[in-house]
């Protein structure tokens, strides 16, 4: 097979065209020892193909026809130096089947294709990742085997897939026909084969730490996973009609339906039992969970609270006006008012006092956690962090840096907050992720962070992914890398 290609618009150097050529050209139709190119064509059948992005620029490809849509997917990537890139034929057709010679693909000479950008998606259990673009019939996991990070027995039921959610050990994708597959730990949800002929027309997918929820298009709720941690909904699945949004603790769920009433199941006193403020689960917009606690956001801005009161289950001496988002730790909430100060409860240690720098929680625009502590970005870009200062409660040795701050992502004890310029700064128990070292010069035009318990996940402009950390938690993805370029 040959692959050439030739630059349009906005094309590299000669140079580094032709660097880019010995990397990917090679042969197995003409003789080897043969090198005249007449020979080499004369064997191989050769197809030009124009691709184009939506901007304009375009290159031009010459490749034998046998060679694989994956091959000429690829060698696009290469030449606009790109990843996750989509071929769409001129007819609409999206050529999605990797595998398919050019031919059996109906690619001929002079074909125009576009190249469509896709969003890269991550998701994490405990200790594995799983990237995917939307719409692709592929998914590329790492990390911790028995945590999820090995697809390979569900990789060829993937096919368009929408979503993908994790408990602690295990992922479960939706398809865009409305049927899920899981993989991972059977125990955490990993085998939905008792229910699978009820997952049809799934909208949304929620996890607990070893039980998922699925709220299909008639707002109905199939669960499974672990019974007792919210795997067995039975006893309330007479109430869940009209189900709009689902959240879960470690160990139990709580759904909102469409009056906006919540109903609850799974461990009673980790939040699956909110009949003490049943009569106040009116108007509720939103929930968000610690590990055994929920707190559910009405229209009027005031909050609920429910589970166990060490975990931020009870906000009875807590004023909240005005409630825009809540966030949280694994025993602490943080509430954005509409102020922009920001109140928080629940155990101390995990971030539940943030008394020391109240006055500096003044203009907050995002708040991130990891499970002991927070982390305000300001309007200005600065960060406020409190709770365990080991785990990146405290972040006086980098503060200097934390300027012009985007976005902030956690670990269980370490954060990773991506600057204006693209750059990573990161902080917290070394262990767990709070240490990039040893891939800081990698760092550059980071546009998403996603974490495991104990390490992180970049992905850069040009696609590639950058990961540190505990390697059995996913910090290392170099048995996987080559797989990156197929999404």
């Amino acid at each position: 097979m040959q692959l050439r290609h030739y630059m349009g618009s906005g094309a590299s150097s000669d140079q580094e065209n032709r660097n880019t050529y010995k990397r990917i050209l090679y042969s197995a139709a003409a003789p080897r020892e043969n090198k005249d190119s007449s020979c080499i064509s004369a064997a191989v059948t050769q197809v030009r193909v124009e691709i184009a992005l939506p901007s304009g620029k375009s290159t031009t490809l010459e490749v034998s026809q046998s060679s694989k849509v994956g091959d000429l997917k690829i060698l696009a990537q290469k030449s606009f130096g790109r990843a996750f890139l989509k071929l769409v034929c001129a007819s609409g057709r999206a050529l999605t089947d990797l595998a398919a010679s050019l031919e059996a693909a109906g690619i001929q000479d002079g074909d125009h294709l576009t190249a469509i950008a896709c969003h890269a998606k991550v998701s994490t259990t405990s200790r594995a990742f799983a990237l995917w673009c939307a719409g692709g019939d592929s998914i590329v996991t790492w990390g911790n085997l028995d945590h999820g990070g090995d697809s390979s027995s569900v990789q060829h039921e993937l096919r368009s897939v929408q979503e993908v959610q994790a408990t602690d050990s295990a992922f479960a994708a939706i398809l865009e026909d409305g049927s899920v597959i899981t993989w991972g730990d059977p125990k955490f949800g990993g085998d939905s084969s008792a229910v699978q002929d009820q997952l049809k027309g799934v909208q949304q997918v929620q996890a607990a730490g070893s039980a998922f929820a699925a709220i299909l298009r008639d707002g109905s709720v199939i669960t499974w996973g672990r019974p007792s941690f919210g795997g067995d909904s039975s006893a309330v699945q007479a109430q869940l009609k009209g189900v709009r949004q689902v959240q879960a603790t470690g160990v139990a769920f709580a759904a909102i339906l469409e009056d906006g009433c919540v109903i609850t199941w799974g461990r009673a006193n980790f939040g699956g039992d909110s009949s003490s403020v049943q009569d106040q689960l009116r108007g509720v917009q939103q929930l968000q969970a610690t590990g055994s606690a929920f707190a559910a956001v009405r229209k009027d801005g005031s909050v609920v609270t429910w589970g166990d009161p060490k975990f931020g289950g009870d906000s009875s001496g807590i004023q909240l006006r005005g409630v825009q988002e809540v966030h949280a730790t694994h025993a602490a909430f943080a509430a954005i008012q509409s102020n922009g100060s920001v109140i928080a409860w629940g155990h101390p240690r995990f971030g539940g006092d943030s008394s020391s720098v109240q006055h500096q929680l003044r203009n907050v625009q995002q708040v991130g956690a990891t499970g002991f502590a927070f982390a305000a970005i300001l309007e200005d870009g600065s960060v406020v962090t409190w709770g365990f200062e080991d785990s990146g409660g405290d972040c006086s040795a980098v503060q200097d840096r934390l300027k012009h701050v985007h976005q902030i992502q956690g670990t269980k004890t370490a954060f990773a907050a991506i600057l204006a310029d693209g750059s990573v700064v990161t902080w917290g128990d070394q262990r767990y992720g709070g240490d990039s070292s040893g891939v800081q010069d990698q760092l550059r035009s980071v546009q998403q962070i996603q974490a495991t318990s104990s390490a992180f996940a970049a992905i850069l402009e040009d696609g590639s992914v950058v990961t540190w950390g505990s390697p059995d938690s996913g910090g290392c993805c170099s048995s996987v890398q080559d797989q990156f370029a197929n999404l």
